[in-house]
Order: C-alpha cells, then sequence, then structure tokens
C-alpha cells in the first residue's frame, strides 16, 4: 500500500508549518490581504490545515462551506487565485515537500478554481 500525500511530506506537523508560512505570505502580500481584514485568522488557518490535510489524503475529512460559497462575496479574479496558489507553492516547497508532491497539491487545488472563482 502506498503512502498518502499527507503521510509523505509529515503529516500533521508538516501542514501546519506550511500553513503557517502560507498565511504569513498571504497577509504580507498587498495585492490581496484586504480579502483577510476583519476575518478570524485562527479559524481560517484551522479550516487550512484541515483542506490541506483533507487534499493530501490525510485523516481528516475537509467541513468547512462549499467552495464556491465560501468564497462568493469576495469577486475574487484569475489573479488573486494565482498569487495565492503561488504562495501555497511557495510554503510547500520552503518546508522541504518534494517536487512531485507539490505538483500534485496544486493539482488538486486547481480543480477546485472554477468555484472558488465562481465560474
Amino acid at each position: 500500500m502506498s503512502q498518502s500525500i499527507y503521510g509523505e511530506i509529515g503529516g500533521r506537523d508538516a501542514v501546519e508549518a506550511v500553513v503557517s508560512d502560507f498565511y504569513d505570505a498571504v497577509l504580507a502580500d498587498e495585492r490581496i490581504s484586504h480579502y483577510f481584514e476583519d476575518q478570524d485568522m485562527a479559524e481560517l488557518r484551522a479550516h487550512q490545515i484541515q483542506f490541506i490535510s483533507s487534499v493530501t489524503g490525510g485523516p481528516v475529512e475537509y467541513s468547512g462551506a462549499d467552495m464556491r460559497e465560501a468564497h462568493a462575496h469576495l469577486d475574487l479574479d484569475e489573479r488573486d487565485f494565482r498569487a495565492v496558489a503561488d504562495h501555497l507553492e511557495a510554503a510547500l516547497r520552503a518546508n522541504g515537500v518534494a517536487d512531485s508532491n507539490v505538483e500534485r497539491i496544486l493539482e488538486r487545488v486547481a480543480d477546485l478554481k472554477a468555484p472558488i472563482l465562481d465560474q
């Protein structure tokens, strides 16, 4: 039986480190940081940990809001999605995630682009 991406990248500790670095970068990015004003960042971080754990095959099922519903009020566009995806990629790489796993994770995130952008 092959190990999940979640196991290969180091499990919960690794996912938490990736999410921490991801949000540090997102909040420092003037292009997209305004989307996070007045948000409960502890809650968003917890949802992101759950989401990344789920898409990597971890022992967690994502129970947050539907992607379309969660992002509909933000009026996001392609540039916003790309900026967030770039920060996720950088956080994954900074935490030593292998290229093959980075690509697999980003493919799973890309599958959600249409509902996130309400397309």
